[in-house]
């Protein structure tokens, strides 16, 4: 009987250990279905654990700025990428498809292989 209670315990243990991870990830706050390109100048890039963030200054239809919150990999994800926290600088022009923010919040989702320069240079990591 200890020893089905103890199987049980660490079983549950596992169960909700895995529910939180999983938590985590979701992606339910980026609208995935409908990606949209954004044009814009880098404030600021996070390479930062758990995630990686892009502050783009972004330019709306009336010209004034804004600032987005745009949300990547994980510095382990983007190293295997070949990115570094020196890949992007501040006023570097970006051209990238996000995954906006279902909230119509100016933020949203990016992805390496969906990022380049604005001119349409690909961008090369630098060490």
């Amino acid at each position: 009987m200890k020893t089905y209670l103890t199987t049980m315990f660490a079983g549950a243990a596992v169960v909700a250990f895995t529910g939180m991870a999983v938590a985590h990830h979701s992606f339910a706050m980026f609208d995935q279905e409908h990606p949209v390109e954004v044009t814009g100048l880098v404030k600021e890039f996070k390479y930062t654990s758990p995630h990686s963030f892009i502050i783009l200054e972004i330019k709306d239809k009336d010209g004034n700025a804004e600032s987005w919150n745009l949300e990547g990999g994980s510095p382990s994800a983007l190293a295997r990428d070949g990115w570094s926290s020196k890949t992007l600088k501040n006023g570097d022009e970006l051209r990238m498809t996000i995954e906006p923010l279902r909230s119509g919040a100016p933020g949203g989702a990016w992805n390496v292989n969906k990022i380049k320069f604005k001119d349409g240079a690909p961008i090369v990591a630098t060490h």
